[in-house]
């Protein structure tokens, strides 16, 4: 599995496929990238694909110090380098979103786009907020564990249990009072992802694949903004919980070669130009 020094720690990912761009796949807070479970298989015949752990999740190291989302950002751009990728979609699953638009920011047109999974890309509501404050108090369990019983409700997978229980529920309450405090600070410095997302200049093209929350009004939200932002698109998937990688994985996979197919043909476009005119219509 190739590794990756990066601020002082080592950073773990794996490897599959070879045609670009390539898919980084990158994982949320508090979980490893099991929490793709078999994405990465399912991407890898037409694509190549980097699958990462955070600094301090799965098989990467911690360092030894607190580390932000900043560090996360440089790690995520030292994998980047050493897999001398020319150009890299992440696929970040929820608050990894942050991450992916950092990226763009600081690599340009060698992110030709963002594919996001499963985040509040609209304005948090105040039980999440509250839920982040939680996080950072003495407390921090209790509010863990009502996000597991929110993100668990309705689910019947036991893959899905497993990983929550068992993967999400292995890191300490420094790293859950870590995460809260860091996904805090990217609201409270962008306001909220389709707001950071439109004041890329110039906008990039951007994929929101989603399955929680059921509202019908969060989709229609997302829709108009699609209406009035050609360059973003959103699909809602058919499932129960907060993690559709691993509970439909072939959806999932589907949704994104369709957006990369329509990356290839607006390059395509840009690159030919306006079309010459033909013999006849000269």
């Amino acid at each position: 599995m190739p590794e990756v020094r990066s601020k002082g720690a080592s950073i773990h990912y794996e490897e599959m496929g070879r045609e670009e761009p390539a898919l980084l796949l990158v994982p949320g807070w508090c979980c490893s990238r099991a929490v793709f479970g078999s994405l990465s298989t399912r991407l890898s015949p037409r694509h190549r694909v980097l699958s990462m752990d955070l600094r301090g999740h799965g098989q990467s190291d911690a360092g030894s110090r607190d580390f932000t989302s900043d560090t996360l950002v440089e790690d995520l751009l030292a994998v980047v380098e050493a897999s001398a990728a020319r150009q890299v979609v992440p696929v970040a699953l929820s608050h990894a979103g942050w991450f992916a638009i950092e990226l763009r920011r600081r690599l340009g047109q060698r992110v030709p786009g963002l594919v996001l999974l499963d985040w509040i890309v609209l304005e948090p509501p105040p039980p999440f907020l509250a839920a982040l404050t939680g996080l950072q108090s003495e407390s921090w369990r209790q509010s863990r564990d009502a996000l597991f019983g929110m993100w668990l409700q309705g689910v019947d997978s036991e893959d899905i249990f497993r990983f929550v229980r068992e993967d999400m529920g292995s890191f300490s309450g420094e790293m859950w009072q870590r995460a809260a405090r860091e996904i805090a600070s990217g609201y409270n410095r962008d306001g909220y992802p389709l707001r950071a997302l439109s004041a890329l200049t110039p906008p990039v093209p951007t994929l929101h694949v989603y399955a929680q929350p059921e509202d019908p009004a969060y989709l229609m939200a997302q829709q108009s903004f699609a209406a009035e932002h050609p360059w973003f698109h959103v699909a809602r998937l058919n499932a129960r919980s907060h993690f559709p990688a691993l509970e439909v994985p072939a959806e999932v996979a589907e949704h994104i070669e369709r957006f990369l197919a329509l990356i290839d043909r607006s390059a395509s476009r840009d690159t030919q130009g306006p079309s010459a005119p033909t013999e006849a219509g000269a």
